[in-house]
């Protein structure tokens, strides 16, 4: 039987890390990584009344590293979520919408462009610097009272279970101690080490690029529109903000990350300027870069005894179309909806049981491997400079601007509609 949520909350400030006595060791539900989407899920259970814990590396006062000047795209599915958590009315800084869609491909004939406005809609979604999204989180998380927060605690590997309980080594300032719970999710990122300590292995291919990240200024302010140029190494992106920058995104061959990053302000806006060309007019300034490599890193199961994976400890894709963390969040929101729904009918449910995860890994299937496979094949053949090859990435890129299906079906998934979505995603909120 699960532990019931205590009916006080720990003692000790919000967001010291608590030293938990025997009491506090056992969780319903018990999320290693404090990210985007280990975040997210804290969120969305903590309010079930259910006793989570979140593990994280970093202090209070400090954020994840990932938390930086990236930008995500939210998808509407996303953005509804969220909304539902209370999440999007805790950001001070303004977001940007993406009322439109621009794709093109450097040396093929043709462009498309999908318009939210024909779809009876003013956006497809918004985009939200990661480091505001991080303050926004921690905000919430500050309200999320029951919540039992171990910080800063590292991951050190599992520990003997029994019955119906997976436990878990961590260590913090104090030394090494367990804790258990009923259900242990996996959101500690690409490299997870709960993944490795599970033995469950990952497929991994390498797409030989490398991704600059900045903030941009251009003579054209942003617009709404999202720009994707495509280039035989990869994508060059240029997405709204909303502090009148465009978030850039400029893929590099591997080969070439080195001398691409040790190039001055000026020579870098040169190589940008002429990936992307002029659909934004002149690039006059950028902030910081940050580099990323672009590997595809997907787990061969998502779910083991009392255990699951979830966002890109679960699979990180290829930044191309943006679907990364929207892909994670419907992740942790069906887990999150399947233990509502399991407890609804019994409110002694267990939330690791083999039925709640069997159940899991069905519904996200289809969303999984629809998401993968058109992320992996959009790069691999965008980025394929074989000459036989452009007359069909061109006819491809008519359908987008032309073939109503294919934008539909482009649409539907950009807005987060794929596969079997999380109930939060599907409602609006004000």
């Amino acid at each position: 039987m699960p532990v019931a949520a205590p009916s006080n909350p720990p003692s000790g400030a919000p967001g010291d890390s608590l030293a938990q006595g025997p009491s506090h060791d056992l969780h319903d539900v018990l999320i290693v990584g404090g990210g985007l989407v280990g975040a997210s899920l804290a969120i969305a259970l903590e309010r079930l009344g259910l006793v989570v814990g979140l593990v994280e590396a970093t202090p209070p006062g400090a954020l994840p590293a990932v938390f930086d000047e990236r930008n995500l795209s939210f998808a509407e599915a996303t953005l509804n979520a969220l909304t539902a958590l209370e999440v999007m009315q805790k950001l001070r800084a303004p977001t940007g919408a993406i009322a439109r869609i621009h794709v093109s491909r450097r040396g093929d004939f043709g462009r498309g462009l999908l318009d939210a406005s024909r779809y009876g809609r003013s956006e497809f979604g918004r985009v939200v610097v990661a480091r505001d999204f991080g303050e926004a989180l921690e905000a919430r998380l500050a309200d999320a009272t029951r919540l039992l927060r171990h910080r800063p605690v590292r991951f050190i590997g599992l520990a003997e279970s029994a019955g119906d309980v997976r436990a878990i080594r961590v260590a913090d300032a104090d030394g090494e101690r367990i804790l258990r719970a009923r259900l242990l999710v996996a959101a500690d990122g690409t490299r997870s080490l709960v993944r490795d300590a599970l033995g469950i292995g990952v497929d991994e291919h390498d797409y030989a690029q490398t991704l600059f990240v900045a903030r941009l200024r251009s003579s054209r302010p942003p617009d709404g529109t999202a720009f994707e140029r495509l280039t035989d190494h990869g994508p060059t992106a240029l997405l709204p903000r909303g502090d009148r920058h465009h978030g850039l995104i400029h893929a590099v061959a591997r080969e070439d990350a080195d001398a691409v990053a040790a190039l001055d302000e000026a020579g870098f806006l040169a190589r940008a300027q002429d990936a992307f060309g002029w659909r934004a007019g002149r690039f006059l300034s950028c902030g910081p870069r940050s580099s990323h490599p672009a590997i595809r890193v997907v787990a061969q199961r998502t779910i083991a005894s009392r255990a699951v994976l979830v966002g890109n400890a679960a699979q990180t894709i290829h930044p191309i179309g943006a679907q990364g963390f929207n892909l994670g969040l419907r992740d942790a929101l069906t887990l999150a909806e399947l233990i509502e729904d399991t407890r609804a009918l019994d409110a002694q449910a267990d939330c690791g049981s083999d039925a709640l995860l069997q159940a899991y890994a069905e519904r996200r299937r289809e969303d999984r491997e629809r998401t993968i496979g058109f992320s992996d094949g959009l790069a691999r053949l965008t980025a394929n400079d074989a000459t036989l090859l452009r007359p069909l990435r061109s006819l491809g890129l008519f359908a987008v601007d032309r073939v109503a299906s294919v934008q539909s079906f482009l649409v539907g998934g950009a807005m987060g509609y794929r596969g079997d979505v999380p109930a939060l995603c599907r409602e609006v909120h004000a």
